[in-house]
């Protein structure tokens, strides 16, 4: 007994540690919850507030679609932004914009203002969101990649889970309340980056990791990055459009409910993407992105199209917590796919920014499309092909090797994609690009 003691432990403490998670990205997390918080509590009113305003399902779409295109167009803007005065300074930036425009929403005399008070917020959103993503994919270690990513959108997520609760608790006190909670969020977020990420620490990691830039064409090369980008224009187009625009519109027509309905089916649909986040950030790293990616993308496009074709409640419900569990099981293999292509030694700037305006793509062309198709034939069809349109970004995953390089798996073809190898997780990961032959 005293022999096999100590073999024990020896086996034990053979296990490599999990790598901690950096604290600059502890503090992003933290500033996620609470922008996702004060995000969650505007979206069951935001279409019900331009409606207000005596305009149709498109127009009232059109607000959502706004904030994405001025994210969409100041993308290339922010990446040259981020590149000359840095990630803390573009992420503090633009918080205090995405603020303003909140409080200048709020006091909107008529549509137009809105529209562009709403509009001028994605410059603000696409300049904190992309020098976050850089952080993240820089810092994280490759290892972890799908994990962290994970808990970065469980975070935001379990904010988003409480946010739309509030909002709908929240509709009594008018249609313009929420958006001053939110640009108060905002503040608070920006507050604690400012106080708890110091400049000198972002520095010395910069120059620490001087790297040569990654084109957009050279990540564009690979397969699963492509695979990404029509993933992403899928997903903005159904997880961050339709159901942002369209289901509170759809619990008023359909079964005669306010925003409280809204802000249920919302809360469900977040609760169902944290739930899978707890643990397919993990599965991410340790199966590969692609499993995940394609899984995701087939629940979450199935249940889209029954939320459109369900009259009965429960089952509207049901349909929403599990469309958010395929978007929770779908984001951290995107995310860590992009990562992967980049690598932890290429300065990606454009490669990020190109994914994240493939996303906003898709979440401007959603709410205006899907709305006028409501307008002309109702909502079972926007929802029907909304669904479709997640299961043709399923199929582009099949002819693209995973990512992740796991010794049960062949090496991958010429021409194909990056990978990342187990010696290469010992930091020491070449460049994407020059992994081609």
């Amino acid at each position: 007994m005293s022999v096999r003691s100590p073999k024990r432990s020896s086996k034990r403490s053979a296990k490599p540690p999990r790598t901690p998670v950096p604290q600059e990205v502890k503090v992003l997390i933290a500033a996620a919850f609470a922008i996702a918080i004060g995000f969650g509590i505007v979206v069951p009113v935001l279409p019900q507030y331009a409606a207000s305003f005596d305009v149709g399902v498109a127009a009232s779409s059109a607000v959502i679609s706004a904030f994405a295109f001025c994210r969409l167009v100041f993308a290339p803007t922010g990446g040259r932004i981020l590149d000359r005065v840095g990630e803390r300074r573009t992420y503090l930036t633009g918080l205090v914009i995405v603020a303003l425009s909140s409080f200048a929403t709020a006091f909107a005399t008529s549509y137009w203002q809105l529209l562009i008070f709403r509009g001028l917020g994605g410059i603000g959103s696409t300049m904190f969101t992309v020098s976050a993503m850089g952080l993240i994919v820089r810092l994280a270690p490759v290892t972890e990649r799908g994990r962290i990513s994970g808990l970065y959108a469980t975070t935001f997520l379990l904010g988003g889970i409480l946010g739309p609760a509030l909002g709908g608790l929240l509709a009594g006190l008018g249609l313009r309340a929420p958006f001053v909670i939110y640009g108060v969020a905002i503040l608070i977020a920006a507050a604690v980056v400012y106080l708890r990420i110091s400049p000198e620490a972002l520095g010395d990691r910069s120059q620490r990791a001087a790297q040569p830039r990654m084109e957009f064409k050279e990540a564009w090369a690979f397969g699963p990055y492509r695979a990404a980008m029509v993933s992403a224009f899928a997903n903005g187009w159904t997880s961050f459009g339709i159901r942002v625009a369209l289901i509170p519109l759809l619990a008023s027509a359909v079964f005669g409910a306010g925003p409280a309905l809204s802000g249920i089916a919302l809360t469900v649909f977040a609760a169902g993407s944290a739930l899978a986040l707890t643990f397919t950030g993990r599965l991410t790293d340790q199966i590969g992105r692609k499993p995940l990616v394609v899984t995701g993308l087939l629940v979450a496009g199935a249940m889209t199209a029954v939320i459109g074709l369900t009259e009965n409640v429960a089952v509207f419900a049901v349909a929403a917590f599990l469309a958010g569990a395929g978007s929770g099981t779908l984001n951290p293999g995107l995310q860590a796919t992009v990562a992967d292509v980049i690598g932890p030694h290429r300065s990606g700037g454009q490669v990020l920014s190109r994914f994240q305006m493939s996303m906003d793509a898709g979440q401007i062309a959603g709410p205006i499309l899907a709305g006028a198709i409501v307008d002309a034939t109702g909502f079972g069809w926007a929802f029907g092909i909304s669904g479709a349109l997640l299961i043709v970004a399923a199929a582009a995953w099949i002819p693209v090797t995973d990512t992740l390089k796991r010794d049960d798996v062949d090496p991958v073809p010429t021409g194909s994609v990056p990978q990342v190898s187990q010696q290469e997780t010992r930091d020491d990961e070449p460049d994407a690009p020059n992994r081609k032959s």
